[in-house]
């Protein structure tokens, strides 16, 4: 009985050894060491004055999990105006504005991965994906805007909030760089830190592909009862041409597949018809995904999953802003817009940030049509959106992380 007593204090000893290795309270007002892979810290910018309005980054070596993240804005120098993004630009706020020697606090929870699951097998990462703050070792924050002003970070592990994990393609990922944005990264900005938004979603993918790669191997690894899972795909599905492909059949027994998996994990599902391709000709908005968000609606109908129209209200989205107007939602800018874009961007199916952001609240506004408890969630500053009165670009104003490529993510 001793013996026991001593290897569970011990056990009790080692866990605490490790639930305090991921807790973290950084004093921001003070020069940060570089990140080392060991000690896990790292400042992108020393310190911040009037002279030096610049992005920071600050990350932290944690293991896979949620984490909640509470920030103390302000700075005794100077007023600041700060937004915050985390890991691959998941913006979670924005032009947090305090006066010289005023502070705010916000808090979030932000979800955290790496490759590796449980039982020794792999995500089957893509090349350029190796290099994406979503899958290191680390759990980033990037603060920028006209003047950045963080005093402190505080980061404990988190066990309570409901995760709502993402599983889709370009249209839903966290895109890694400008101008290229998806809803998947701006959904966290309009809930509260008992909601995290985990986004496995990959450029490219089809239901097969995502399941091949164990992408949603490794989600269901991390999920806990109660979460929820927003299933989008449909873009990248449509173009197989082999046998057996096609909306009725092989879409269809994925999307069940899905649902099954999800299901054994006590975990609910909504399923997502795919945002509309931008395809106007002669004045009038084409239809270029057939079948596949029909089989979407009928499949959650028949397996009584939640449901987002969301080829419905990106349609509406569209004939609303007409045909010319609409290029303000989608990665359409001249050449010499971004640092190394040397030709025309003209893209019918990826969103900018703004299109993004319109996007993720028509999410919202799907949630909140199914009636899901998930929107007690939403933050004080939400507003009710219909897409057939988008707002206005011009009005748009966040910041960006100054990351930039030209490169057409996969898929279209």
């Amino acid at each position: 009985m001793k013996r026991i007593k001593t290897i569970a204090a011990a056990i009790a000893v080692m866990v605490s050894v490790g639930m305090a290795a991921q807790t973290y309270d950084i004093d921001m007002t003070k020069p940060q060491s570089e990140y080392n892979g060991e000690k896990g810290l790292d400042f992108g910018t020393v310190m911040v004055d009037k002279k030096n309005h610049s992005q920071m980054i600050y990350s932290v070596k944690v293991p896979d999990g949620n984490y909640r993240v509470k920030v103390t804005f302000g700075s005794k120098q100077y007023a600041g105006s700060t937004t915050v993004y985390a890991e691959s630009r998941r913006l979670l706020g924005s032009n947090i504005e305090t006066k010289k020697k005023e502070v705010k606090t916000m808090e979030w929870t932000i979800h955290k991965r790496s490759p590796e699951i449980e039982g020794g097998e792999r995500v089957k990462t893509k090349e350029r994906e190796k290099d994406y703050l979503n899958w290191d070792e680390k759990l980033t924050l990037t603060f920028c805007g006209s003047a950045p002003a963080v005093s402190r970070i505080e980061i404990s592990r988190d066990e309570k909030a409901k995760t709502l994990f993402l599983c889709g393609n370009s249209t839903v990922v966290d895109q890694e760089f400008e101008p290229w944005a998806s809803w998947g990264q701006m959904l966290t900005y309009w809930f509260d830190e008992n909601i995290c938004v985990a986004n496995y979603a990959e450029s490219g993918e089809r239901t097969t592909s995502f399941m091949a790669s164990k992408r949603l191997d490794k989600a269901l690894s991390m999920a806990k009862k109660g979460d929820v899972f927003f299933v989008e795909f449909g873009h990248n599905d449509e173009k197989d041409k082999g046998p057996g492909s096609g909306a009725w059949y092989n879409f269809s027994h994925n999307l069940k597949t899905f649902i099954d998996k999800i299901r054994e994990k006590e975990c609910e599902v909504v399923l997502i018809t795919p945002t509309a391709r931008r395809a106007f000709k002669d004045g009038e908005l084409k239809d270029t995904h057939g079948d596949y968000p029909t089989v979407t609606r009928m499949t959650a109908e028949r397996e009584k999953t939640g449901l987002i129209d969301l080829t419905k209200m990106t349609t509406d989205m569209y004939l609303a802003l007409g045909e010319e107007g609409s290029k303000k939602v989608l990665v359409h800018y001249a050449a010499g817009t971004y640092p190394g874009q040397d030709k025309e961007l003209a893209d019918n199916t990826h969103f900018n940030t703004f299109g993004a952001w319109e996007v993720s609240k028509c999410i919202v506004m799907g949630l909140k049509a199914m009636g899901s408890d998930i929107c007690k969630n939403l933050r004080p500053w939400w507003a009710d959106f219909d897409a057939k009165k988008p707002d206005e670009w011009q009005k748009y104003s966040i910041p960006a992380v100054e990351k930039f490529e030209v490169v057409k993510p996969d898929g279209n």
